[in-house]
């Protein structure tokens, strides 16, 4: 059995909230930072990279 690997969603924001889709966990608010612009989501692993870092978080 093999496990796919998580979503990552390019974003416009330093700030997103993710709910894991139709109700797949709580929604969650998370903050990325500065640094090197993207953030994992705690529940269901989703990286969300903001799209000014896009091409170095890779």
């Amino acid at each position: 059995m093999t496990t796919d690997a998580p979503e990552t969603k390019i974003v416009d924001s330093y700030k997103v909230a993710c709910d894991g889709g139709e109700g797949g966990h709580p929604r969650v608010w998370l903050q990325m930072p500065n640094e090197h612009g993207w953030v994992e989501c705690p529940y269901c692993d989703c990286k969300f990279v903001h799209k000014d870092h896009a091409d170095k978080a890779a």
